[in-house]
């Protein structure tokens, strides 16, 4: 359980759970009335924070800057919906249905909060509600549980469900599904451009000489230039040969540009949940004539 002084670092931090994933922001904590413990934090769920789940403070600890509660992230998200009045009260039977979702038995959540010889807090205004939050309580950083103090002054007598006929006419409320989504990571892409070494074969003409003797016969034509040296010498004649040889050379060219984009794909998936109605049952004498929206049903 968390201190007192511990609450303005628990408002508008985050709350981890038991795997150590984000569930959150804490928004709310709601004091017990009887005890003026902190009994219920609210947490911040959802796409953009569209939701507010109720989770058991008694548990949970502040780890250096964000709260860890002892309940996985699905259980909180999965916490049945409640409205809380403009006074920021939850009543009775609004926090035995959250004590019955967390698997905690409301007898035992009850003598919990009235055992005695356990730390109190005196409340502010004198009368069994305190805010945790002083005056950060008017932006609604926190509210009153209403679960041991109206227990207590009650008797409570074993049925935790309000009173809510009143004259001839009750309320039939119901419990409505609401679905958003949210943006979750599934994957990561990236380009990791490296260098590789191939072999290229490439097929070039090279050229080259060779040494072709021509035997010519003593003409005319060529008698003057034969006869030009002396009759008869020792003599070289040198030819030099050339060929030529294939040269490899690199450059690096551009070839293509290579980049990543994303489409978004929208596609229909199907959401399965509870919701819980309450139904008005018509009872009246065996002579009576009962008429339900016009419509007459003799008993």
């Amino acid at each position: 359980m968390i201190a007192q002084e511990q609450i303005p670092t628990v408002l508008d931090h985050p709350v981890y759970d038991t795997e150590g994933k984000k569930i959150g922001d804490a928004k709310h904590v709601f004091l017990d009335d009887a005890t003026g413990r902190p009994e219920w934090v609210t947490v911040k769920t959802g796409l953009f924070g569209t939701s507010e789940s109720f989770v058991p403070i008694r548990d949970a600890s502040v780890v250096s800057d964000h709260l860890e509660v002892p309940y996985p992230k699905d259980r909180v998200k999965g916490a049945p919906h409640v409205d809380v009045d403009g006074g920021g009260h939850l009543d009775a039977s609004e926090e035995q249905r959250l004590y019955e979702y967390y698997g905690i038995a409301w007898d035992e959540a009850w003598q919990r909060a009235n055992e005695p010889g356990e730390r109190g807090w005196a409340h502010g205004d004198g009368t069994g509600t305190a805010s945790a939050a002083g005056t950060a309580g008017m932006a609604g950083a926190a509210g009153t549980a209403g679960m041991a103090g109206t227990a207590g002054m009650t008797g409570r007598t074993g049925s935790a469900g309000r009173e809510e006929s009143s004259g001839d006419a009750m309320t039939r409320s119901e419990e409505q599904m609401h679905v958003g989504t949210e943006q979750v990571e599934t994957g990561r892409v990236r380009l990791r451009k490296y260098v590789v070494t191939e072999e290229v074969q490439q097929t070039v003409p090279v050229s080259h000489e060779e040494v072709r003797v021509v035997r010519e016969p003593i003409t005319d034509a060529n008698r003057d230039e034969a006869l030009s040296g002396p009759e008869i010498t020792e003599a070289e004649h040198e030819v030099t040969l050339h060929e030529e040889r294939p040269v490899v050379e690199t450059r690096a060219v551009p070839v293509e540009r290579v980049r990543l984009e994303t489409d978004e794909v929208t596609e229909e998936e199907t959401v399965t949940g509870q919701v819980r109605k309450e139904r008005i049952e018509i009872e009246g004498e065996d002579t009576g004539v009962v008429r339900d929206s016009g419509e007459e049903f003799r008993k």
